[in-house]
């Protein structure tokens, strides 16, 4: 083993030795500005992307982000990275503080925290060949491990289930799960100790998925390697994760371990977001869907005190004054924190039994109600009432054609009288002429 991989070895074993977080966040926000105003651009605004967001990663730890889109996750996935500059909070890695590190102070962290990206697409420049992709990053960090850069990239292409004889290859000659591939073996090449996996199967079919998530989890169990799993599969970040972290607009609302979340869900959120998930047994009554009502909120104006009250069914007058804390809850298990006035009792029935409530079923029923009494009722059946008016149509058309004809008949005999007149005329005037010569 030579001195490199020994000391990766030794560092890989601080935090779990010493028992503290490989990664630990704590109140991170990001606002991006809006800029306005003419001629001199000024701040009108913040899009409030994340707020206040706090959570750990252990050493071999997977930790799931799920929530709908746009509700922050991609956002913290590239704050702890560092791609992004945070507005406040803090980023621990192995309890270093990271939040407003420097260029230099980065440099021997970057090779520690590695990103797999979204777009399998976007991501890898076309005009790289795959082992210059790969070899890149241990050349700007200065790795030369043995055997030399080319054998690394070659050795990590075998591991992500690729040929080593397409390391000249450009990534338009593969497909989208190849490429994948090659941006988790970009990802491995500097040994990193966690990984944030934004949405890493999105754009893959579903044979495609299984392939990715297997490897990764066998790189994890094979070299202990940290993820931050961002996706909105919930069925994978339950195979893959061992927490599970639920966001909305911006904020985490529940966070627990993958047991105890999925079976009893104390957030309302969480309990629609797991009805929402498709179940396969399609007679499955107890498997009935929460719907939301309303969109999502804009996070220029999030609103007051539960940024989820706006649409959730168990809202109170306290939910709009009152910001939640997300605290563990009587009854949670260890770790499982909910941020939610009138939480949902926890129980262990089917998501979507009893998960909509009478009070909503009454809200549905009143505007129906109300519209029924106000529109006058139809005699008879529509079908009957559409064929009357299609019956009284034909008669009325009828009766107008023979109107046309009687028209039609009495300006014939209009014409008629007025060409025997003419006729008469004629030979009135031609007898009194005969008359006239005798």
């Amino acid at each position: 083993m030579s001195a490199e991989q020994t000391s990766l070895t030794k560092a890989k074993e601080t935090p779990a030795a010493s028992g503290s977080p490989l990664l630990e966040v704590t109140g991170l926000t990001k606002h991006f500005p809006v800029m306005g105003g003419f001629p001199f651009k000024r701040q009108v605004g913040a899009v409030q992307a994340v707020d206040n967001v706090s959570f750990t990663v252990g050493a071999g730890e997977s930790l799931g982000l799920v929530g709908e889109s746009g509700c922050g996750k991609s956002t913290t996935g590239r704050l702890v990275t560092r791609l992004y500059e945070p507005t406040s909070g803090s980023i621990k890695y192995l309890g270093q503080d990271i939040t407003h590190a420097g260029r230099k102070e980065l440099a021997p962290i970057r090779s520690e925290i590695q990103m797999i990206f979204q777009d399998p697409y976007s991501s890898l420049n076309p005009r790289h060949t795959v082992g210059t992709i790969i070899t890149n990053p241990m050349e700007i960090n200065g790795i030369n491990p043995p055997g030399g850069r080319d054998a690394r990239a070659k050795e990590l292409l075998e591991i992500v289930g690729l040929n080593p004889e397409h390391f000249n290859r450009f990534p338009h000659e593969f497909s989208g799960g190849q490429r994948q591939r090659i941006g988790v073996a970009r990802a491995l090449a500097l040994n990193p100790k966690l990984i944030v996996a934004d949405e890493p199967v999105s754009a893959l079919d579903v044979s495609i998925q299984a392939q990715v998530v297997n490897l990764l989890q066998g790189l994890q169990r094979e070299l202990g390697i940290a993820f931050v799993f961002i996706a909105h599969d919930l069925s994978i970040v339950r195979h893959f994760s061992q927490r599970v972290a639920v966001m909305y607009l911006g904020k985490v609302v529940e966070i627990a371990d993958r047991d105890s979340l999925y079976s009893s869900p104390r957030h309302p959120y969480t309990h629609a977001l797991l009805s929402a998930a498709p179940d396969a047994d399609p007679d499955n009554a107890a498997a009935e869907r929460i719907r939301l009502t309303g969109d999502v909120p804009s996070p220029l104006n999030p609103p007051s005190g539960c940024r989820f009250r706006t649409r959730c069914w168990k809202a109170q007058e306290k939910c709009a004054t009152e910001e939640p804390p997300l605290i563990q809850l009587a009854g949670n298990a260890e770790g499982h924190l909910t941020a939610c006035h009138f939480p949902e009792d926890g129980s262990s029935k089917p998501v979507g039994a009893s998960s909509v409530p009478k009070a909503r079923d009454a809200a549905e029923l009143k505007p129906k109600a109300a519209k029924a009494e106000g529109t006058p009722k139809a005699e008879g059946t529509p079908k009957a009432a559409k064929a009357g008016a299609k019956a009284e149509g034909k008669a009325e058309a009828e009766g107008k054609t023979e109107g046309k004809a009687e028209g039609k008949a009495e300006a014939e005999g209009k014409t008629e009288g007025k060409a025997e007149a003419k006729t008469d005329a004629k030979a009135d005037a031609k007898a009194k002429g005969e008359k006239s010569e005798d």
